[in-house]
């Protein structure tokens, strides 16, 4: 599998209930660090996308299989419910629009609400709502919670994870691929390739390059805790052409995040946010909920989908035997990704790969603790067996040395790895009081040197050695 998002972390859990041996490359420092960590974290609840589309077929499919997938990896998952706000009649046939897809799919609770419902369930929308799409169905994650999950599952029941290893070439020779990375070849029967952004670059190594991966930025702004319970569901605009519009989304962990914009970019590293960006943001959700401010911004941030020229998914076979595309995943690809693992795997098993089930597969993770998470009693009764969660690392999100240390032995190597399973430097400081702790512990659980810390991989060191005179 070429690419650890959240879809080939999703397909490498899938394949590891097999009797088969799996090898997962990622190009970066540690899974997620692409797309995935800058998703809006929504599941969305199904009836967005055409029924018509391999999107719409696999958003619902997908929706469904994330209750297994939180109750047995421990990640949160809280379906909070969504609307979707027309602010005029001219909008109103994409109302018509949803509920018809929602119909289709026979996705159950979906309803039209007139303006009277809409202020009196989210008082902060705008007085000139005219009506909404309601969808229970709506739930929010923390994405690279379910990546780490995911790939923690999947290594657990015995696959291969190689990071910092992107893959370079790719040679078939009948029956077998020979994949070349920097550690050295690996080969194989069948390559899946759902390597996001670069999809088509590794569709062309395969010779199986028949579409482009054109990027397009989005840009997501997050909110002070003060705002939090401002909206309880997440909040739509009349979706467009290419986007589903400029959300208002409360966030697994409570906090609010607006976003994204949607802007054809030319590079694939374009992370940049810009002053025209939040203005489009804030322009928008002051529209929908006139109380949020920029001023009340902590971080911004920017990530990349990976649509390809077809704005649909192309997942199948190619010409070329045993290579595997997912490509072109974009929204609502975190909410398909369970459905995507099923369909490859279906993939795999007609393309002629022997398919047994294993008696040994263990679907359950030993839960993470949450200190901030645990009342009073569990906390006390915690740091009395476990020193390390008596000490604070992070203030702002109240996170332990306990709960670093535990997110270093699941397999942080960096900075943003520990972030993004446990919170610390996520909160109003961003970091100016837990990253030199955090620093210290990685330096000494992993015994290297300050020096060789780093945020995110490559050279995105924090420290340097001065050298004496």
């Amino acid at each position: 599998i070429v690419g650890g998002g959240i879809i080939g972390c999703a397909i490498a859990r899938q394949l590891s209930r097999y009797h088969l041996r799996v090898a997962l490359c990622e190009k970066e420092a540690e899974v997620g660090f692409g797309t995935t960590k800058a998703n809006s974290g929504i599941i969305h609840g199904g009836h967005h996308a055409s029924p018509e589309t391999l999107k719409g077929k696999l958003e619902w499919e997908g929706n469904r299989g994330w209750d297994r997938l939180c109750a047995e990896l421990g990640f949160g998952f809280r379906r909070i419910g969504e609307l979707t706000v027309a602010l005029n009649q001219e909008q109103l046939p994409v109302l018509e629009r949803l509920l018809h897809h929602a119909t289709v799919k026979n996705i159950p609770g979906v309803e039209r609400w007139d303006r009277e419902r809409v202020l009196r369930e989210e008082p902060a929308l705008t007085p000139s709502v005219v009506a909404a799409v309601y969808a229970p169905t709506t739930g929010v994650i923390n994405p690279y919670e379910a990546c780490y999950g995911l790939v923690e599952s999947a290594r657990l029941n015995g696959i291969d994870l190689y990071l910092d290893c992107p893959v370079c070439g790719l040679h078939s020779d009948a029956n077998m691929w020979t994949v070349s990375t920097p550690k050295g070849p690996l080969y194989a029967r069948f390559v899946v390739n759902a390597a996001g952004l670069f999809a088509d670059t590794i569709a062309g190594l395969a010779g199986a390059g028949t579409f482009t991966i054109r990027p397009r930025k989005g840009e997501e702004y997050l909110l002070d805790r003060r705002l939090k319970g401002l909206v309880r569901r997440v909040i739509f605009p009349c979706p467009t052409q290419v986007s589903k519009g400029i959300l208002i989304i409360p966030t697994y962990d409570g906090t609010i995040m607006v976003g994204p914009t949607a802007e054809g970019v030319d590079s694939k590293d374009d992370l940049a946010t810009s002053m025209a960006g939040s203005e489009t943001i804030f322009g928008a959700v002051r529209q929908l909920v006139p109380g949020i401010s920029d001023k009340d911004v902590i971080a911004q941030f920017a990530g990349l989908r990976a649509p390809a020229d077809t704005e649909d998914f192309i997942i199948g076979p190619t010409t070329k035997r045993g290579f595997i595309n997912v490509a072109g995943i974009q929204s609502p690809g975190l909410t398909a990704a369970p459905a995507i693992a099923d369909m490859v795997v279906k993939i795999l098993g007609d393309e002629g790969l022997a398919m047994t089930e294993r008696d040994d597969f263990v679907p359950d993770l030993p839960r993470a603790v949450h200190f901030a998470g645990l009342d009073t009693m569990e906390q006390m009764a915690l740091t009395r067996r476990d020193p390390r969660y008596r000490r604070i690392v992070c203030r702002c999100e109240f996170v332990t040395e306990g709960e670093v240390l535990d997110a270093i032995e699941r397999g942080a190597t960096t900075l943003d790895g520990i972030k993004f399973r446990t919170r610390a430097g996520m909160g109003r400081c961003q970091g100016g009081f837990c990253t030199t702790r955090c620093l210290e512990l990685l330096a000494g659980s992993l015994d290297i040197p300050l020096t060789q810390v780093t945020k995110r991989g490559g050279d995105s060191w924090l420290v340097c050695d001065r050298k004496e005179a």
